[in-house]
């Protein structure tokens, strides 16, 4: 099959420039986004197997957990304290742990903005209204004004 050859540009009108321009990009996205699908994919996967190895990890570092447990509460009961008591004091440790942890998370979820400045600056955009004030011309400040900002400097040394 023969191809004919490209016209020349000027013999070309400007809808047929635009035409096969739209048709390259649309090809282009499409290529680009199934190239997107496929990456994404193949990581999906990665990422699928990476989880199920910690996963597995986290398991078996939990029972070395309980294991390191009982071999703590039985040291203690070599060294003379009461089966029970033992057992007792390496619950009650764990407890000790595990609440500082809970402390230490309510600490951080204190801490948490809620993504103000971005619920403000949707809001923002949503209503029309612009954030940033109105450029007023510049006021030198007053001789009272200057340096009012700073703490006075005391001589109680």
């Amino acid at each position: 099959m023969t191809q004919m050859p490209p016209a020349e540009p000027q013999e070309e009108s400007l809808g047929s420039l635009v035409a096969a321009a739209t048709d390259q990009i649309s090809t282009l996205v499409r290529a680009e986004i199934e190239l997107a699908k496929s990456e994404l994919r193949f990581d999906a996967k990665r990422a699928g197997v990476a989880a199920g190895l910690f996963g597995a990890a986290a398991f078996m570092a939990h029972l070395c957990l309980i294991l390191a447990s009982f071999a703590i509460a039985y040291g203690l009961v070599a060294l003379g304290v009461w089966t029970w008591l033992a057992f007792t004091i390496v619950t009650v440790f764990y407890l000790v742990v595990a609440a500082l942890f809970v402390y230490l998370g309510i600490r951080r979820l204190k801490g948490l903005t809620g993504m103000k400045r971005t619920l403000h600056s949707l809001k923002t955009l949503k209503s029309g209204e612009s954030d940033l004030p109105v450029a007023a011309a510049p006021v030198p400040p007053t001789a009272g004004q200057v340096g009012s900002h700073r703490e006075p400097v005391s001589r109680d040394l």
